[in-house]
């Protein structure tokens, strides 16, 4: 936020904070190019959409301050992203480590992410669509709403969350929309 601010005010010290955040996230980066959920023991995992976040993050910070000191931190990490969390057919992994439970959030990120990226990376709108079909494939209702989560083929939360499913999965449609 801090860096989009900063692309319409100029407001040195917007670009300032935001560059000491990023550069922070930057050192956190793990030698895999990864990053922890958080700092602290009882949160070290690494999972989809959180790493999205943070790609995102770096992605808006470049855009914004024309500041490419971090690239290669962004490079590394969208690669290392791409090859963890995608199976063949599209279904996003949770975690780096385990692909159950299947969550509307890590579709809905995944394809809001990819889109954001398409510009830089000529694969991202072919495996936003991938993601997009096999989440319409296997986590939609008949009625048109959004499954919750799935945790096996046949335990299924089927809670249509406002908030975590639906409207983060139109946003993310739209966007993938935008690009067709």
């Amino acid at each position: 936020m801090l860096a989009r601010t900063y692309s319409y005010t100029h407001n040195e010290s917007y670009r300032a904070l935001a560059r000491k955040a990023i550069q922070y996230t930057a050192q956190h980066q793990r030698a895999d190019a990864s990053w922890y959920y958080g700092e602290k023991t009882n949160l070290h995992w690494v999972d989809n959409f959180h790493t999205a976040y943070v790609l995102d993050s770096f992605k808006y910070y470049s855009d914004n301050t024309e500041d490419d000191s971090f690239d290669e931190n962004l490079r590394r990490g969208f690669e290392y992203w791409k090859m963890t969390f995608f199976l063949a057919d599209g279904a996003p992994r949770y975690y780096d480590h385990k692909t159950l439970p299947l969550d509307i959030q890590c579709s809905s990120q995944a394809i809001d992410t990819l889109v954001f990226f398409s510009h830089r990376d000529p694969e991202s709108l072919q495996l936003a669509l991938k993601v997009a079909r096999w989440t319409l494939a296997n986590m939609q209702d008949r009625s048109g709403y959004f499954y919750y989560r799935r945790y096996s083929p046949w335990l299924v939360n089927k809670t249509p969350t406002l908030h975590w499913g639906q409207a983060t999965m139109l946003c993310a449609l739209a966007g993938l929309y935008q690009l067709l």
